[in-house]
């Protein structure tokens, strides 16, 4: 028992290892993209209804570090700010594959080529689903452009969606720190890049990071080496089995790399291990139902079938043009435990300070905000009545980027004077003489169930 324990941490303690550098780099730069490009150049570009903006859709959604969930109402506030439908979808299929993060993270374990080859499918296969969407999902267009045509809003050009230019409220808020004065410095935008990329994202991504790398650890430790090999001839039969498991499940862009490298281990194709990284940080059960609700029934079905079809067409590519050598299994997969001596002094830094960092997002930043909450409900129970919260329940956030988009979505309402969003116990509170109905409406409009549980 002991054995497979030590074996299990040593597996466990090598992939940490190797992506840490990797994902530090990756956070660091999406920090920067976030707090420095100004939001409004997305929507400036997306606009035209042609080819052209499904391109740039792409190319812009890829190097964002936004998974499945919180993609969704950033492609809902794009359509309000004018993007064409085809470029939403084209953004909805490119930005959860990838992201600079998983970029960096999959070169750490999966080496360049797959580093290379994972933006490049998910730029065509974007390309190609934006595509079918303007071709064949016209009638899809007036249940977006209802959207867009209710609540429009101006951002700030800080890049933040939580803010809108009426209803500043000048709070300090991690995720917007950038907007703290009206004319950031540079050291101010550097310190919210950080607090983005080292707190927000690991708060997004770091729950599925660990869970991905234990469930790699288990694989690399107790799957037998020639698992998969009987069916490893059968490179499509490869492909649709992890398809029917990526699709209905959720793992981010990051978190299925060492999935995926360590089923290539025991005998997975590199083709369906593509396959994987593509299907199924972009498609789940949760996104299916919120992308039919908003964008329409059509363009979900052609949604799903672009990137089926993408994932698949790279894949057989992979399996029967590129060189196998190129995308051999990392060493620290094969070796696990018999190379933990390898670890250098730069490694184990690298290691703690990330081991660090997921402690701070995932256990004291929950902690303080749980705490600061309950602190916020025995204010409001002091005050009274007319300043009391209108509290609502709102269903399918996950992520930092769902808050967001809850609070930037109510905090336009006329009457609104402040909404603080708890994202752990999917509540919104919301201040000032208000319409309830349209608190309800417009959650709903960014793709989120809502219903009034207090008054």
């Amino acid at each position: 028992m002991m054995t497979f324990i030590e074996s299990y941490w040593d597996a466990l303690v090598m992939m940490m290892a190797e992506m840490a550098p990797y994902l530090m780099l990756g956070f660091f730069i999406a920090g920067l993209l976030r707090t420095f490009v100004p939001h409004s150049l997305y929507s400036r570009h997306l606009a035209p209804r042609n080819m052209k903006s499904v391109v740039k859709a792409a190319a812009l959604g890829i190097p964002l570090p936004l998974c499945s969930c919180g993609v969704i109402p950033t492609s809902v506030g794009l359509r309000k700010e004018g993007a064409s439908h085809g470029a939403c979808t084209s953004f909805l299929i490119a930005t959860p594959q990838t992201g600079v993060d998983s970029i960096a993270a999959t070169y750490s374990l999966m080496g360049l080529p797959f580093a290379i080859v994972r933006p490049i499918a998910a730029l065509f296969t974007a390309m190609f689903g934006g595509w079918l969407v303007n071709r064949y999902a016209r009638e899809d267009e007036q249940i977006s452009a209802a959207a867009a045509q209710s609540g429009e809003h101006d951002h700030c050009d800080c890049g933040c969606d939580d803010h809108d230019h009426e209803h500043h409220h000048h709070e300090e808020d991690a995720s917007c720190s950038c907007c703290s004065t009206s004319n950031p410095t540079f050291w101010e935008k550097l310190k919210g890049a950080l607090e983005y990329g080292f707190v927000e994202m690991l708060q997004d991504v770091g729950k599925w990071l660990v869970i991905g790398l234990l469930i790699a650890a288990l694989i690399t430790v107790a799957v037998p080496n020639d698992w998969l090999a009987a069916l490893h001839e059968y490179k499509l039969l490869n492909m649709l089995i992890v398809l029917a498991v990526a699709i209905p499940m959720y793992v981010c862009a990051t978190g299925s790399i060492p999935i995926a490298v360590s089923l290539m281990a025991k005998g997975l194709t590199p083709g369906a291990a593509l396959v994987l990284l593509m299907a199924g940080p972009a498609v789940n059960s949760a996104s299916i139902l919120v992308i039919g609700k908003v964008f329409g029934k059509r363009t979900l079905s052609l949604y799903v079938l672009s990137i089926i079809i993408g994932a698949v067409v790279f894949g057989l590519g992979i399996d029967y043009l590129l060189p196998q050598d190129w995308f051999a299994v990392s060493s620290v997969i094969t070796e696990g435990g018999h190379c933990a001596h390898c670890l250098t002094v730069w490694d184990w830094i690298f290691l703690i300070v990330l081991a660090l960092l997921l402690v701070n997002a995932l256990v004291f930043h929950r902690h303080h905000h749980d705490h600061d909450h309950h602190g916020h409900e025995e204010e409001n129970e002091a005050h009274s009545h007319a300043h009391k919260a209108t509290v609502y329940k709102v269903e399918g956030m996950a992520c930092n980027h769902c808050k967001a988009a809850v609070k930037n979505a109510i905090d336009v309402i006329p009457g609104v004077e402040k909404v603080e969003v708890d994202l752990a116990g999917g509540k919104a509170y919301v201040y000032g003489k208000h319409n309830t109905e349209e608190v309800v409406k417009a959650v709903s409009e960014r793709g989120y169930n809502s219903t009034l549980l207090e008054e």
